[in-house]
């Protein structure tokens, strides 16, 4: 299925942003720690771990995300089966934590089960537990098969409802996991969230009244879902969240982290509650709308994912061969050690910041010719794997194209001058660039400089002076103006 770059970076938002639910969640499980309002990558809770770790929702998800990375059709014995593989590898390493059900599930399977093996352990278990087994456990990890199936929606519901029943035989988890894939979908080919008629109709043979469960959550509020360590809960939690989580006037996309704040703030199962809302939330606003403040610290099981050590970058390069079905694109991103911008002319500039301390700025080919005191980059192209050399690294979206292609486009350029300097004030030298350094580094770089106190037209004049064919292009001077304008420039 081809996509715009629109639709591309909402698909790519899906995991993403479920694995910065995951992980924002995590610290503040059934209680673990105080929660303020506004969370943060904390890390702890009840697997004791890191800031930015993820938990077993994002593990399991990783485990489909490798095979639909293939492109691989999920219905197949195959995909299944490596599935089935991923989960069991997963937890013979002994995580930190996993939910009750899917261990009971994968323990009695034993480490080599098959699909078939695992999805008969599940049924027995569901019979020992009387007919119980509708865990919120498997809607949680399901937001890899919606990117596997976007172009089919009979083949996304019976993907999502075999994935499920690997570890939960009720087809109550099968139906809440494919309705969620069904309201991603619908989210990033649309952009906008769905209505229960865009997708219960395409729930065929299910028996629950999935219209009046959606209805019930955008009538009562967040907090009426605290009981959401099964399907239905959980499900509603999440919704209730995203629904009753007012949209920016400015920057709209701040929605995301809004709704996720809402999410967590709910309590009980925080980190599942996120993960599912951030799905949907990444699928709708896209992987732009995350901060970069959020992706940085990502990791956790199944590293290195698509060659990419950095979690953030290995999420997103997977939703991106999932959709592409195992293809890079046409510059070998994410696979290629080096993505080469042949028709652009750049020339290898990397010169100081005129105007800020300790940030250097040019083109892709600076990478080749960094001072010695660089140890950061900030990216605002695709960049491979050797070219981002051993150093911290933030790759940003803001693509050199039409307005349409950037959605976020305020909200992308604030946060990347936010990052630059957020870099900086910890000690680091930071090197920024694009593609060519004529449009899109001397955008941001006037930004990093008005942050830094500096007035904008200034900031503009000083930094185009000093690199070579500089002259950023309407639409994003225009974004430079708004964010000078508008309050909702300032920190949150």
């Amino acid at each position: 299925m081809r996509l715009t770059s629109a639709q591309m970076d909402r698909a790519c938002g899906v995991l993403l942003a479920s694995a910065v639910g995951d992980a924002l969640g995590a610290g503040y499980e059934f209680g673990s720690a105080a929660y303020d309002g506004w969370p943060a990558m904390i890390g702890g809770g009840l697997g004791g771990f890191a800031p930015g770790e993820w938990t077993d929702d994002t593990a399991q998800a990783v485990a489909i995300a490798r095979v639909t990375m293939t492109g691989a059709d999920l219905r197949t014995t195959e995909a299944l089966d490596a599935i089935a593989d991923g989960f069991c590898a997963w937890y013979a390493g002994g995580p930190a934590d996993v939910g009750i059900q899917t261990s009971h599930v994968l323990g009695l399977a034993g480490r080599d089960a098959t699909a078939a093996q695992l999805a008969a352990a599940a049924a027995t278990v569901h019979e020992r537990s009387g007919g119980r087994s509708a865990g919120n456990g498997s809607l949680m990890r399901t937001a890899p098969v919606a990117l596997a199936h976007l172009d089919d929606p009979p083949a996304l519901v019976e993907a999502a409802r075999l994935v499920s029943a690997l570890t939960h035989h009720d087809p109550m988890a099968g139906d809440g996991a494919a309705l969620w894939c069904l309201m991603i979908r619908h989210a990033v080919l649309h952009g906008s969230f769905p209505t229960a008629g865009d997708v219960v109709p395409l729930l065929d043979g299910s028996h629950v009244e999935w219209a009046a469960i959606l209805a019930e959550a955008e009538t009562r509020p967040p907090s009426a879902f605290a009981e959401n360590g099964w399907v239905v809960g959980a499900l509603q939690a999440a919704w209730s969240a995203i629904t009753h989580t007012s949209v920016p006037e400015a920057m709209p996309c701040r929605h995301l982290q809004d709704a996720l704040a809402t999410a967590i703030g709910i309590g009980h199962d925080t980190d599942t509650v996120a993960a599912i809302a951030g799905a949907l939330l990444g699928a709708r606003w896209g992987a732009s709308a995350v901060p970069q403040e959020w992706q940085a610290p990502l990791h956790g099981w199944g590293l290195p994912l698509a060659g990419h050590e950095s979690g953030a970058s290995a999420l997103v390069a997977a939703a991106m061969l999932a959709v592409r079905g195992g293809r890079p694109d046409g510059r070998g991103w994410p696979t290629a050690a080096r993505v080469e911008y042949a028709e652009w002319e750049a020339a290898g500039t990397c010169v100081p910041h005129p105007l800020v301390r300790d940030v250097w700025i040019g083109d892709v080919r600076g990478l080749d010719r960094l001072p010695a005191e660089v140890d950061a980059v900030v990216s605002l192209c695709r960049v491979g794997g050797d070219q981002a050399l051993d150093l911290v690294s933030h790759q940003v979206r803001l693509l050199d194209s039409v307005p349409a292609d950037n959605p976020n486009v305020d909200f992308v350029i604030d946060d990347a001058a936010r990052t630059v300097l957020r870099l900086r004030d910890a000690g680091h030298r930071v090197y920024l660039h694009c593609v060519a350094g004529q449009s899109r580094t001397p955008t941001v770089a006037a930004r990093v400089a008005v942050l830094d106190g500096v007035p904008l037209e200034r900031a503009l004049r000083e930094v185009t002076a000093v690199l070579p064919g500089a002259r950023p292009q309407g639409w994003l001077l225009d974004s430079l103006r708004r964010l000078d304008a508008s309050t909702n420039g300032s920190p949150s």
